[in-house]
């Protein structure tokens, strides 16, 4: 398998020079929020407020002109709060909040959300859940529909024993945009590899959307960045058309990496394995599967 050559950031200046990078998963967050409850003071570094003015001053020194701001609270009134942020920050190029999928009104609510700027789609907290099928229930059909019918997507955050019951989600709902999260976050302790490898493969081929994002910090504790490599050649070679950039900022610094690091480490991977497929992995890729608005791509706060 091959390895991940290793650069500075100016090295690779060029491959990115020209292209107007989106963050496809970054979050913020206020303890102070009613609704906050992740993540709590065990997190050390991550337990304190992170807005987005926080996210433009690393982001926009690395050459990353806007995001796409992703729920990290369980709670409808967080969706709100980040539409009210995305009304006032012009580089928030769209927002996927949460609903309660399986609330008697959340076809009323998706219809609602759907006429807000910036609402791009949903995501549930499938990867902690101990129904493995929930996303299957009986239950979800009637706000399942409604994302199809208004055209949100939907992003899965899941883990590897999910990848069957995505493979089986997709084939039931072919018409509803779906884009796995952090490639799955899979195994990088050397186990069921081939597992994910086959299952990601049969999700391409239903075509299923992917993020290029906090697989670093899927990393074991001590591991060595280089146990990446299979998991990323992989994904650029299985998604080359439907592979998104994101950060996972603030979370990636859990790491010890900085916003930049992390850049760096995804650059070097493209530049690497595809590099002719950069401004699809870092531009182009994010503004089709969200519909973000191509003329807005320039703005900063």
């Amino acid at each position: 398998m091959s390895t991940i050559a290793v650069a500075s950031r100016s090295g690779f200046s060029p491959l990115l020079s020209a292209i107007d990078i989106v963050d496809a998963h970054q979050h913020v967050w206020s303890l102070s929020n009613p609704f906050h409850s992740w993540p709590d003071a065990e997190l050390g570094g991550l337990h304190r407020d992170y807005d987005m003015q926080d996210w433009a001053a690393v982001a926009h020194s690395a050459g990353v002109t806007r995001s796409v701001l992703v729920q990290a609270q369980e709670d409808w009134r967080e969706t709100l709060w980040m539409l009210s942020l995305a009304a006032r920050h012009p580089t928030i190029a769209g927002v996927v909040g949460w609903i309660d999928l399986t609330h008697t009104e959340a076809p009323e609510r998706i219809a609602w959300l759907a006429g807000q700027p910036g609402l791009k789609g949903v995501r549930p907290m499938l990867q902690d859940m101990t129904d493995e099928d929930w996303l299957l229930s009986p239950e979800l059909r009637p706000a399942l529909k409604a994302l199809c019918r208004h055209g949100l997507c939907l992003d899965a955050l899941i883990r590897p024993r999910h990848l069957d019951m995505l493979c089986r989600f997709r084939r039931a709902w072919p018409e509803l945009p779906l884009v796995i999260d952090h490639g799955a976050k899979p195994d990088m302790t050397g186990s069921g590899f081939s597992f994910w490898r086959d299952a990601m493969a049969r999700l391409s081929d239903l075509g299923v959307a992917c993020k290029f994002s906090g697989l670093q910090t899927e990393l074991p504790s001590g591991g060595d960045e280089m146990l990446l490599a299979p998991f990323v050649e992989t994904l650029l070679t299985l998604f080359p058309k439907r592979l998104l950039w994101g950060s996972d900022w603030p979370v990636c610094l859990l790491t010890g990496k900085t916003y930049g690091d992390t850049l760096d480490f995804a650059r070097n991977s493209v530049s690497h394995f595809a590099r002719d497929r950069a401004e699809s992995i870092f531009s182009d890729a994010s503004v089709a599967f969200y519909g973000l608005d191509r003329t807005a791509i320039s703005s900063c706060d």
